[in-house]
């Protein structure tokens, strides 16, 4: 399929929790018709007879246009396919709607993470379970709630194919939400997932009242060991020190809006991961990422002190007060 005869006219959000509904949101007022897909009857009914999310974005009226479904076959029929279930589901997801999707439909992951039982990036399960399609990846810094009310906002639209990136990318772009194009999808993909498990250790350092220091110290030195990993797969430079990889670990290690800092911050509290995550709607994919992360910097020797540290206290084999001491007293050596 030419780029040319792709339409974007119609836009599918598969997900319906805080992030898919708000990018349900902008496609809708940027004149796109738009169907959000969802498990949760609630939200379903919440988004066709309230045009509100109470479950994932509550007190945040809704663009009355966005229709909700539980078929799923009727989702892959739209021209452009956002994928947003959480990505430890997004393989399943995929696998779901693969036979209904077509030769070089658009299939936008907007899901952040690496799938846990095989290590794979997204958009490798991608190719593994809707081959047929155009892939691409949108990754930036947005908190939903931001993006959802119409602030400002900027993304990066990674896509291998230049004709279909930069069309996806203007046809998703909007007054309020801008995409810059880039054909690195593996850095994009990274930077998304990596800085989920740095804002656990950022959230720890806010938690435990370490200081501004420290927090500067700690974002500083994620970042080298997100660089060390993204360039071993393949990511470019450019692409981390842009939004989906610098951009974003600063909006996610800063603001305690960040689920994975948040997490962070009440396991510095002395709360068990099961509480935290026990109270909470919606998925803190760096807890599942973390352990992804360190397995495949094993692999490839890559050096990754933080990410470890993160891991050990997620699992249980290491505690706070042992992760941060362990960090301070590594032997010393020349910054890279």
């Amino acid at each position: 399929m030419t780029t040319s005869a792709v339409r974007m006219n119609t836009v599918s959000v598969i997900g319906g929790g805080a992030w898919g509904t708000a990018l349900a949101q902008t496609a809708s007022q940027s004149g796109k018709r738009v169907l959000l897909w969802a498990r949760e009857a609630d939200v379903i009914d919440d988004i066709n007879s309230r045009h509100v999310n109470r479950t994932f974005l509550p007190g945040v009226p809704l663009d009355p246009a966005i229709r909700a479904t539980a078929d799923i076959v009727e989702a892959a029929r739209s021209d452009v396919v956002l994928m947003v279930a959480p990505a430890q589901h997004l393989r399943s997801v995929s696998q779901a709607m693969a036979r209904h999707l077509r030769d070089g439909q658009p299939f936008v992951i907007c899901s952040k993470g690496i799938e846990q039982a095989s290590g794979k990036l997204m958009a490798e399960v991608a190719e593994e379970t809707v081959a047929r399609t155009v892939h691409a990846v949108l990754s930036g810094p947005s908190f939903a709630a931001d993006v959802v009310r119409g602030l400002p906002a900027a993304l990066t639209l990674a896509c291998r194919n230049e004709g279909i990136g930069r069309a996806l990318a203007a046809a998703l772009s909007s007054r309020q939400m801008r995409l810059y194009w880039s054909s690195d999808v593996v850095g994009a993909q990274i930077g998304g997932a990596v800085k989920n498990v740095l804002a656990i250790a950022a959230g720890i350092v806010a938690g435990r009242g370490l200081g501004a220091s420290a927090h500067a110290a700690l974002v500083t030195r994620g970042f080298a060991e997100l660089r060390r990993f993204a360039e071993c797969f393949g990511g470019r430079p450019e692409t981390l020190m842009g939004l989906s990889g610098l951009g974003d670990l600063i909006l996610t290690c800063g603001s305690p809006q960040s689920r994975n800092m948040s997490l962070g911050r009440a396991l510095a509290d002395g709360q068990s991961l099961e509480q935290i995550l026990g109270s909470r709607h919606a998925v803190t994919e760096g807890v599942y990422t973390a352990a992804a992360v360190v397995k495949l910097a094993r692999q490839k020797s890559i050096e990754m002190p933080i990410a470890e540290a993160v891991h050990a206290i997620v699992e249980g084999s290491l505690s706070v007060d042992d992760a941060i001491s362990g960090l301070m007293q590594r032997p010393l050596k020349a910054e890279d």
